[in-house]
């Protein structure tokens, strides 16, 4: 008798957990929406920010074993004003900037992939600045175009002139407009002129800075750089080295960047970029440091975060291998094997998100695309699994790149499937669900916030890193994510 009552427990407990793993709305295979705050947050977007900011101390520390850096991260809506009369025209702005950062990193990978050498990349000779050129060039202002990129405040030359730089994980040269202007956009700060700064120097054509540029020329032995950014966006000026100071502390000397003399494009607010990818020019590489993290606030929010060169990776964070493509080393991959919603693990084939030998496909991490963008295919079949969990939701017509959304006016909170991403490891990272359905207008319209595309490159955006701090261990060729970190 004891044996077949211990039968019918193990049974009933077997057959509770097969439920539970089973059940859409149990806990783990749910999150909860907070709507209300979600549109709050979209309201309150278009309230101007305080001016104060630009006040802000960012810390530094050094010994001689290793260089620590702490810098703030603002939105673009802290540096770049708002003209927009509504949430959802701010919206639109920011999705149409964003298709064209995503073609931008994707066409990229497309020359590399077709093999296009650096001697067959020639740079526009009208675009190169010269010195009797006149300084009447049209200011291209992008502040109505939206964005989804972050910003830090560094200082530039000595003495120091703060000015707002974007970060760029998908960049290596860093550069600034600069003095006399050719071409300049606007930007928040006064342009920088390095005829006044004690630390500007110019490289010469037979260093080992200007032989590491895809683009170069020489004028006068000394290095002319050129970045193009595939969506016509483009910086032209001299290669030099300066010296960046983290407010309130020493400098890091002799960092190579681009004085940009005639700049153009989708550029807002900043006074240029601070270029955090994995190639030889890179800020990260120059300053030898072996981790930097940073963790990207609700950009709607007032809310800052920061920037940290040096450090560690928090020891609870889910790791992701780094993937090098021999091909092009600016970009982080990621050991990316699937996806899953509501604990179901999609039926998609691991080859979709590999590096192939050509250096084509792939899945990178980026800091200035907001929307992640996946293979059709496998967006798709994304897309259907988080339906089926959102039927009890009022879809309504898609909007932009966005062909999946909810009228949620109504509702205060609202519970949907986790969606989560697996890597190689077996480590999974469940993102919150304000990190994958948006808000688009200030009416309660919310959109997934996953977008397909074409491109065999799939880009993992900042919309769904929000709230989260994400950790480059260099050293070991890893990512950390860590929740709650900022």
């Amino acid at each position: 008798m004891a044996t077949f009552t211990s039968s019918i427990f193990f049974f009933v407990l077997l057959f509770t957990s097969v439920l539970s793993r089973t059940s859409l709305y149990s806990p783990s295979r749910t999150t909860n929406l907070d709507v209300s705050f979600s549109i709050k947050n979209a309201l309150n977007a278009l309230i101007p920010v305080d001016s104060s900011l630009k006040s802000e101390e960012n810390k530094v520390s050094s010994s001689s074993s290793f260089l620590s850096l702490s810098l703030h991260l603002h939105s673009r809506r802290a540096v770049g004003g708002n003209l927009h009369e509504s949430y959802s025209s701010l919206m639109l702005a920011r999705l149409e900037r964003d298709s064209v950062r995503a073609k931008s990193l994707q066409k990229r990978v497309d020359l590399t992939v077709h093999d296009i050498r650096r001697a067959d990349l020639k740079p526009v000779e009208t675009q190169f600045f010269q010195a009797d050129q006149e300084i009447d060039g049209p200011i291209i202002s992008g502040t109505s175009q939206g964005s989804g990129e972050y910003f830090s405040r560094i200082g530039i030359g000595h003495p120091v002139k703060q000015v707002y730089v974007v970060l760029d994980t998908g960049s290596d040269v860093s550069w600034i407009q600069c003095a006399p202007c050719a071409d300049c956009y606007q930007q928040a700060d006064p342009i920088f002129d390095p005829n006044l700064s004690k630390t500007y120097s110019s490289l010469s054509c037979e260093t080992s800075q200007c032989k590491s540029l895809d683009v170069s020329q020489c004028r006068n032995d000394t290095c002319l750089y050129e970045v193009s950014y595939g969506d016509g966006s483009y910086t032209v000026g001299d290669f030099c080295t300066e010296s960046i100071t983290f407010s309130g502390a020493s400098s890091v000397e002799n960092v190579a960047i681009g004085c940009g003399h005639n700049n153009e494009g989708l550029f807002v607010g900043a006074a240029g970029l601070l270029g955090l990818g994995g190639g030889s020019l890179s800020f990260p590489s120059q300053i030898k440091t072996s981790h930097f993290s940073y963790c990207l606030v609700d950009r709607d929010s007032d809310s800052t975060s920061t920037l940290e060169f040096g450090g560690t990776t928090p020891p609870n964070a889910v790791t992701a291998s780094i993937i090098r493509n021999s091909k092009l080393d600016t970009f982080y991959y990621l050991d990316l094997t699937g996806l899953s919603v509501a604990g179901n693990v999609l039926p998609v084939s691991q080859e979709a998100f590999k590096v192939s030998d050509n250096g084509d496909g792939g899945v990178i991490i980026d800091s200035g695309t907001a929307v992640t963008r996946l293979q059709t295919s496998v967006y798709n079949t994304l897309r259907d699994e988080f339906i089926k969990g959102t039927r009890h939701l009022k879809s309504t017509n898609g909007i932009a790149l966005f062909d999946t959304c909810y009228d949620l006016k109504a509702m205060k909170s609202v519970e949907v499937p986790t969606v989560s991403l697996h890597f190689s490891n077996g480590k999974e990272l469940p993102l919150p669900a304000k990190n994958y359905l948006i808000p688009v207008d200030s009416n309660g319209t919310f959109c997934f916030a996953f977008a397909p595309t074409s491109s065999s490159l799939s880009i993992i955006g900042n919309v769904q890193q929000q709230g989260t701090r994400v950790s480059f261990d260099l050293k070991n060729s890893f990512i950390g994510f860590s929740s709650n970190q900022c």
